[in-house]
């Protein structure tokens, strides 16, 4: 039996070879048409490759094997000795009891802006225009409202520089001209680097790949010191020193300037005027830092653009979220202004301050908390795809909002475990409790959020899937059924009118979020400083170490809030 069943396979295994394409078609004159040609085809020979195919092949497989090249390791190399040195100059020039001065750190930043001012100038004069130099762009990266974002912080950058320049010529006569050289050289850095990005943001370089990464490293390290002076400068300005047993050393904590007059009276107008524009020049340090480095992981990619889609900004889908976020931030800003005025009065009013400021944030973190939970239970009964394409802007963005996230994590806990620790009596120490668990409870659910919506599949990109499927459709169906599709893509078509309710919600949600986050980095941006206005956990951790951990972990969430603002504006867009 088993031969005769091995023999009966190979008969069958024979029949089946000698069968033709046609033999396997359907007996339809178009299917047998289509088999004669797909035969004929089949039978030609194939053209020889092309000399500039070859070249073009040739110059591909150079460009991917560059991408990995030792220029990644140099690079890397560059910007971490350049940022810690950075680091070590900024932190030590900011006490009194170091002897490395303001103009010293002034100085290093100089040359820093001039080098990579005259790498900018290069890469803009000869590395660009080169031909072949730029073969493909990222059109993910520097979107236009990233770019036009990078222009207002630059502008209000340029303000900053412009106030130091008028507060210090009035101390030429008695202090060092180094403190007027910098503004100066950072504001001529301020233009050059914007028109760069702004032009350049999504270049894939593809020659001179070794210099173009040490320089774009150079160009990154250069505005993360940039963004740690300021943010030195806006926390020793910000930090309030309680008088809780605070030993003489501690009180050195913040930076005196030189004493001598000015020679006009409005230096300190414009001292105390570049104070409150510092926000938006470390967010524009921030905003420069992650276009220079997406361009690095750009340097030598080979970039698939065939799955370009566009996406459309329309107001008009979004009505609830806009308007509740609009409220949030007027009432938010009112209350802000009366913390401010209030926290530096008697201990009543101070107290009064503190409850209205806890209540105010309180209630903004629910709001977010409810909404962000609405838009992760829509993602579940979302069938998007999920899109898996290599993109470094997508990436980056996922690393930063996980990262910068970990600030404002790192304050919450800390308060949680003083509060706890201490018993948590009384209305403000509750209020700030209850405020640390909310916020890490926003915190984590907003990252899901966001990292899931970047992750999905745009619904534009379904519906024109849908509306290609349909129209074939209507080509090979009867009379009938071609009414049948024609009323379905009428109604589909209407449907990118008026998006389903499912994807409106999300646009709701998003919206809120934004304008929330908005007033979330409002707040602590320009001044509000609860964590040393209310004492618990500088008791608990002491005066150094508590504002250790807040000044370094604050700018961190206030840059956390930003980032979620502009993530949040891609998620809007994606819907």
């Amino acid at each position: 039996m088993r031969t005769v069943a091995q023999q009966m396979l190979r008969t069958c295994n024979k029949l089946m070879s000698r069968k033709t394409p046609n033999d396997v078609i359907e007996a339809h004159p178009s299917n047998i048409e289509t088999a004669a040609q797909m035969d004929n085809i089949q039978h030609l020979p194939s053209p020889p490759q092309a000399p500039s195919v070859r070249a073009s092949v040739r110059h591909v497989e150079t460009v991917e094997r560059a991408h990995h090249g030792g220029g990644w390791l140099l690079s890397g190399i560059i910007c971490i000795n350049i940022l810690i040195l950075g680091c070590a100059l900024v932190s030590g020039s900011a006490f009194n009891i170091v002897a490395i001065t303001p103009e010293q750190r002034q100085i290093f930043l100089i040359i820093l802006l001039l080098l990579t001012m005259l790498w900018i100038l290069f890469y803009t004069v000869f590395t660009s225009r080169k031909d072949q130099a730029v073969l493909f762009k990222d059109r993910h990266a520097g979107p236009v409202w990233l770019r036009a974002g990078l222009l207002l912080f630059g502008f209000l950058s340029f303000l900053i520089d412009i106030f130091k320049i008028a507060s210090y010529v009035g101390y030429l006569h008695c202090d060092s001209a180094v403190k007027v050289a910098f503004p100066v050289v950072q504001a001529v850095f301020l233009f050059v680097q914007t028109y760069f990005l702004w032009i350049h943001a999504k270049d894939c370089v593809e020659l001179h790949t070794n210099l173009t990464r040490c320089g774009l490293t150079l160009t990154l390290s250069t505005n993360l010191v940039v963004w740690m002076t300021a943010v030195t400068e806006e926390s020793i300005h910000q930090t309030e020193i309680p008088d809780l047993n605070v030993s003489v050393s501690q009180k050195m904590y913040k930076a005196s300037y030189v004493k001598c007059t000015c020679s006009h009276s409005m230096c300190d107008t414009f001292k105390e005027a570049s104070y409150y524009l510092y926000p938006f020049n470390i967010e524009y340090s921030l905003f420069a830092s992650a276009m220079t480095y997406v361009m690095w992981k750009n340097v030598g990619r080979i970039v698939d653009d065939h799955s370009h889609y566009s996406v459309k900004f329309r107001p008009k889908d979004v009505c609830l979220g806009p308007v509740t976020g609009i409220l949030l931030v007027v009432v938010g800003v009112v209350t802000f202004i009366v913390y401010k005025v209030d926290i530096l009065k008697e201990d009543e009013k101070r107290n009064h301050a503190l409850l209205i400021h806890f209540i105010m944030n309180i209630v903004i973190v629910s709001m977010m908390c409810l909404s962000t939970v609405i838009g992760c239970i829509i993602y579940r009964l979302d069938h998007r795809e999920h899109v898996w394409e290599k993109n470094p802007t997508r990436s980056l963005d996922v690393g930063l909002l996980v990262g910068a996230s970990l600030g404002q994590f790192i304050i919450s806990y800390f308060s949680i475990v003083a509060e706890v620790a201490t018993g948590a009596q009384g209305y403000l120490k509750s209020l700030n409790l209850f405020w640390a668990v909310l916020m890490v409870l926003q915190l984590s659910l907003q990252n899901y959020f966001i990292i899931e919506g970047l992750h999905r599949e745009p619904f534009r990109v379904m519906q024109e899937a849908a509306l290609h499927t349909n129209a074939h459709a209507i080509q090979e169906h009867e009379m009938s059924v071609v009414l049948k599709s024609r009323k379905s893509s009428y109604f589909l078509t209407s449907s990118c009118g008026k998006p389903p309710w499912k994807r409106r919600v999300l646009k709701e949600v998003c919206a809120f979020l934004l304008l929330g986050n908005v007033i979330l980095w409002i707040m602590p941006a320009f001044g509000a400083r609860p964590q040393f206005a209310h004492p618990i956990e500088i008791k608990f951790y002491t005066f150094t170490m508590w504002a250790t951990i807040v000044n370094i972990g604050l700018p961190f969430g206030i840059f956390y809030r930003m980032h979620s603002v502009a993530s949040l504006f891609e998620v809007f867009l994606i819907c």
